[in-house]
């Protein structure tokens, strides 16, 4: 008898024991899923890398000495007047390079030092916007400035352009949050461009705020999925911006008109002039040798 109470009373305490077990085991399971939950609810809502001010590539570039609204840069069109545009590449053969912008993107690399796939992107946008809005007049020459200014043609904080002109890394700006000569522009696609559900970033080597590109994206290459951290569609996209309104960048008003349009400041359309300007001019050089 005396035995059986003690075999009892040593399968309740395992039963005990185990419950108590079971319990903190219960426990340590929820914490660690809560865990991993809020593991994974950061990694989302968390916004991807973003430079400083100091290292925006505007502050490389120094503004021209001109009269806003007194004058154009030099005109310089891509690869001839007659040239037509780029086809668009299949969905999963992404090429590139069409016989008619090949040798030029080349050339214009070589003599400006522009990456051959931005100066590809901006020639075949010039292209494409020349077979559509003809009377905006937009060259290759004021889209390789502003993306010499954004972003140094997408090489922003070290990334890369790749030759099928997608970038090594994402391109995102400073966070716009109203900090000292800073606009405050607050989240408006829940960060699914720039990584921040709180404010916004500009994104790309065109640099587009998210609300910007959503209104002007574009697919240049027709793979279905236009991208603003792919220089051709980047490039496409701004060349639609810029020629919004009916503007006609081949004469003063409309040109700076449609660069202030991109960032509202002089000093910001004086370096895109000058910088623009340089291009045109070291591009003929070499075009014509």
């Amino acid at each position: 008898m005396a035995g059986t109470d003690g075999t009892l009373r040593r399968w309740a305490l395992a039963a005990v024991l185990g419950g108590i077990a079971g319990r903190l085991i219960a426990v340590v399971l929820v914490l660690a899923v809560g865990s991993v939950g809020v593991w994974a609810m950061t990694r989302a809502t968390a916004a991807k890398p973003s430079l400083a001010a100091e290292d925006i590539p505007a502050l490389q570039v120094s503004a021209a000495d001109v009269q806003p609204g007194s004058v154009i840069p030099a005109d310089l069109t891509a690869a001839g007047p007659t040239a037509a545009p780029a086809q668009p590449a299949a969905p999963v053969a992404k090429t590139r390079q069409p016989s008619s912008l090949t040798g030029w993107a080349s050339l214009v690399s070589a003599a400006t030092g522009i990456p051959e796939p931005a100066a590809w992107a901006y020639g075949n946008a010039e292209l494409a916007l020349r077979a559509t809005q003809p009377s905006c007049h937009l060259t290759w020459v004021t889209l390789a400035g502003i993306g010499r200014v954004e972003s140094d043609h997408g090489q922003y904080g070290g990334a890369v352009l790749l030759p099928n002109g997608e970038e090594s890394r994402p391109v995102i700006g400073i966070p716009l949050d109203g900090s000292a000569g800073v606009r405050s522009v607050p989240d408006t696609d829940h960060g699914a461009l720039d990584g921040d559900p709180v404010y916004d970033h500009a994104v790309g080597p065109m640099q587009f705020l998210p609300s910007t590109w959503y209104g002007y994206a574009s697919d240049a290459l027709g793979n279905g999925h236009p991208d603003p951290e792919n220089i051709d569609d980047a490039a496409l996209a701004a060349g639609r911006y810029l020629c919004a309104a009916g503007r006609d960048l081949g004469t003063p008003t409309g040109w700076w008109s449609a660069v202030l349009s991109y960032n509202d400041s002089v000093q910001y359309a004086q370096k895109v002039f000058g910088v623009a300007d340089g291009y045109a001019r070291a591009a003929a050089q070499a075009l014509s040798a």
